[in-house]
């Protein structure tokens, strides 16, 4: 029986690659797992549910305040941290935390931070020109309304992977003031030359560019992973859900270095060995949903999970990226 099935159909957010993450990490009793991106808790309950002991992380307050009402059943096994996934080091350390025995982040923004147009995420319907995780700090409308056009279009182009970045970022400029994403999405389609019944709405690559920008995604991800090595003990599991190529190429390139694997020069050449002993071993390959989970969730369709195994070796200071 799939994880999936335990989770009502209405849910604000269904978890992707559930059954995946939670063979990945083996939770037990007795185990500790930190949940790097909480939002609704689908992860975090399976955690639980499967005996282990939780540090869960969000910079949404929103997700926060949930959680410290359903997790109430849970008693202490389920501890919150309202803060950034980038800070675990230090968070953990604050709370006389040792080595753990799992790490899961889910990347990206969340199902529920996309449905509600308060927050400004989605343009599906208009709401006011936010994009903002933790609900502090510069909003995607400051950025929009103050950035030079070249800082917007390096933005568009490096995270949105926008072609005719330049061309946007003029209109945006040409355009401003902009307070909703509305006025965002129409400036955008209106560079682009885009028409109603097109397959897909040019302003997605630059929605997504601004998003990541606003929130730093890569550097967090970035973060994440390089705290990985020193957190989890030997025997540890660490797995992320990634959802768009960016993402996914910084935790693959990760994890090949991290594992000491070296491009050979040649067929006839032996892989070149590594400088210092792999920190993570048993890497797993991409792994995507199937159809019976696209079937129920069509959001899954761009995830990918890449998990591997912590090895005894001592923690290497390295770059994420």
């Amino acid at each position: 029986m799939s994880l999936l099935d335990a989770i009502p159909h209405d849910a604000p957010h269904i978890p992707v690659l559930l059954d995946e993450v939670i063979a990945a990490l083996a939770p037990a009793e007795g185990k500790v797992i930190v949940d790097c991106t909480l939002g609704a808790g689908g992860y975090t309950r399976a955690l639980l549910d499967a005996g282990a002991t939780v540090h869960a992380f969000d910079r949404d307050p929103d997700a926060i305040a949930a959680a410290q009402v359903w997790g109430q059943p849970y008693g202490d096994r389920l501890i919150l941290h309202p803060r950034r996934f980038s800070e675990i080091a230090a968070a953990l350390a604050e709370a006389g935390v040792g080595p753990v025995d799992g790490i899961v982040a889910d990347i990206g923004v969340s199902s529920m931070q996309l449905d509600q147009r308060e927050r400004g995420f989605a343009f599906g319907s208009d709401g006011p020109l936010d994009m903002r995780m933790s609900q502090e700090g510069p909003s995607a409308a400051d950025f929009c309304n103050t950035a030079e056009d070249e800082v917007i279009a390096n933005v568009l182009f490096t995270y949105g992977e926008e072609r005719q970045s330049r061309r946007v970022a003029r209109a945006i400029v040409a355009a401003r003031p902009l307070e909703t994403t509305a006025q965002l999405a129409g400036v955008i389609r209106r560079a682009l030359g885009h028409k109603p019944g097109m397959p897909k709405d040019p302003a997605t690559r630059s929605f997504q560019a601004i998003r990541i920008h606003v929130n730093d995604e890569l550097g967090e991800l970035e973060g994440l992973l390089a705290a990985s090595e020193g957190l989890l003990a030997a025997g540890g599991r660490l797995a992320v859900v990634s959802f768009h190529s960016l993402e996914d190429r910084i935790v693959k390139q990760f994890l090949k270095d991290a594992s000491g694997a070296k491009a050979a020069v040649s067929r006839y050449v032996p892989v070149t060995p590594a400088a210092a002993p792999a920190a993570f071993e048993q890497i797993s390959k991409a792994i995507r949903a199937g159809e019976a989970e696209l079937s129920r969730n069509p959001r899954a369709r761009s995830a990918t999970l890449r998990y591997a195994t912590r090895t005894h070796a001592a923690a290497n200071i390295r770059s994420a990226s």
